[in-house]
């Protein structure tokens, strides 16, 4: 169903992507938008280790709820700063596509813990977190990527 890495030697390890999940604080999830137009988000996310599950955050109406009413299938592309070897002008960047379901997520104790989880990526500010849990969290719809297939590779720019 999914293809196979044409450029296989530059394959990194499901760990090295679950790293990349798990480290990096940001990605492009794309979906299919309007009239079958794709439609990549910058955005923040939460890779869950015990579910493997790849969670975001946002409102609940607009371009990407309506997307992913339309249609369920979903592509997240993460990357990393990268790296110069000595002497070498060429970066070298791991990244991670994850190809999976996405589905509104409709429990609201877990709506709280993504977000918690989520803040915690970016801050260790307890009074911010409970500002925004208080203020925001009513208006928040959490979305579920469960992924498929994933694939990661380590790409050196020259």
């Amino acid at each position: 169903m999914f293809r196979k890495m044409r450029r296989f030697k530059q394959q990194i390890s499901e760990a090295e992507c679950i790293e990349l999940l798990r480290t990096q604080k940001r990605g492009v999830l794309s979906l299919i938008g309007d009239n079958g137009y794709p439609y990549g988000i910058p955005i923040d996310h939460l890779y869950c280790e015990e579910d493997g599950v790849v969670y975001f955050h946002g409102a609940k109406e607009g371009h990407k709820i309506d997307a992913v009413k339309r249609c369920n299938k979903a592509c997240y592309c993460v990357y990393d700063e990268g790296y110069r070897n000595p002497g070498e002008w060429a970066l070298n960047i791991k990244s991670v596509i994850v190809f999976g379901r996405i589905e509104l997520v409709a429990d609201a104790a877990k709506t709280k813990e993504i977000c918690t989880r989520l803040v915690k990526k970016f801050t260790d500010d307890e009074q911010y977190l409970e500002k925004e849990l208080k203020s925001a969290l009513s208006r928040v719809q959490c979305l579920a990527l469960i992924p498929e297939h994933m694939t990661g590779k380590l790409v050196k720019e020259s």
